[in-house]
């Protein structure tokens, strides 16, 4: 395929005026393509400059070679898939290694383990989907709080309640693996190329659900309602894990363990520093929630454009003289606040 990149076009171009412009772009007929992809789109309406719909493109066509050693333009590229490859399988060890935690990273954790040969025991102290999926609605409607499965902690972690948003700022090469893996267990395909792509809170239950199923076919053992209450340690290393359950506590042996506890879990947090590990604390950071009107910032981006175009989102970023940041994190137009609180007493 053939990627052409930050190709302008008037603002309520539709997609026959994209296919157009690319095939100016490329110098060929617009018949000769047979599949075009939007991977990213905006409105540039920075002051200064004419408003434009700014797109990034996947072209599928005959000739392609040809066309791109006529070619020379800078923005016109030959776009190739780098497959995510997974590390040497080193592991020696005949104990599963435990996952704690079935939200996204355990989730993924579990998977490739799985797909190299080594399936593990994951534990999650919140329900499945299904049950998690009452119980948050029981909060919603009488504020009757579960504090093991509520939208922090249960399978699909607190993602699957807030329109599985796929949004990162870091650019890791494993990023295309885990998006691909998604649309194989039933995500829509535009997460692919999509500028802020998400799976939809419904689709992404029914996705969580098959990645499950794929976990138990390759050997994985899911248990829901079991929370790890302590590390078993003998000289410095990992022997086995405490947890608790409704059928009483038990012991794991094993001698890995991946903590994917989220940052709700703080009793996990503090008895793993009471156990004496080491914790490596991230830097302290302050969120604040600004509402604003849709149509403001629409008209504000784009005047009266606004009316014919989708919500406009924006991201603003400062960085001060002492070195510290302030940054708009999740800018959600048309977005709802979701109570997920995890505690009695608590506002989240």
């Amino acid at each position: 395929m053939i990627k052409i990149s930050d190709l302008r076009l008037p603002p309520l171009s539709d997609e026959a005026a994209i296919r157009a412009a690319a095939a100016k772009k490329l110098r060929i007929d617009p018949q000769r393509i047979d599949k075009l992809i939007i991977t990213r789109s905006s409105i540039d309406a920075r002051r200064g400059r004419e408003k434009a719909l700014v797109c990034s493109l996947l072209v599928s066509c005959s000739g392609e070679d040809t066309i791109l050693r006529k070619n020379r333009e800078k923005n016109v590229t030959k776009h190739e898939e780098k497959p995510y490859i997974s590390p040497e399988k080193l592991r020696k060890s005949d104990k599963m290694p435990v996952i704690v935690g079935l939200g996204p990273a355990g989730l993924f954790a579990a998977l490739y383990l799985a797909r190299a040969g080594i399936p593990s025991i994951v534990l999650e102290r919140g329900g499945d989907i299904d049950s998690r999926a009452e119980a948050v609605e029981r909060y919603w409607q009488t504020g009757q709080l579960d504090k093991s499965s509520n939208v922090q902690f249960g399978e699909g972690g607190a993602g699957a309640f807030s329109d599985g948003k796929l949004t990162t700022g870091t650019h890791d090469g494993r990023i295309s693996a885990v998006l691909h893996s998604l649309h194989e267990f039933g995500a829509p395909e535009d997460i692919l190329w999509s500028h802020k792509p998400h799976i939809g809170t419904d689709i992404l239950r029914d996705v969580v659900k098959n990645i499950r199923t794929e976990l138990l076919s390759l050997g994985c053992i899911v248990r829901f309602g079991h929370t790890m209450n302590g590390v078993v340690l003998e000289n410095g290393r990992l022997k086995g894990l405490s947890v608790a359950s409704e059928n009483g506590d038990y012991v794991i042996d094993t001698d890995a363990a991946v903590l994917a506890i989220g940052h709700s879990a703080r009793d996990s947090f503090k008895m793993l520093l009471d156990a004496g590990l080491e914790i490596d604390p991230k830097p302290f950071a302050m969120g604040v929630r600004i509402e604003h009107k849709q149509a403001d910032i629409g008209f504000a981006q784009v005047g009266e454009l606004h009316t014919s175009l989708p919500p406009v989102d924006y991201k603003l970023a400062d960085h001060l003289p002492n070195g510290r940041s302030i940054f708009s994190f999740c800018v959600c137009p048309g977005g709802v606040v979701v109570a997920s609180a995890s505690e009695d007493g608590e506002v989240v």
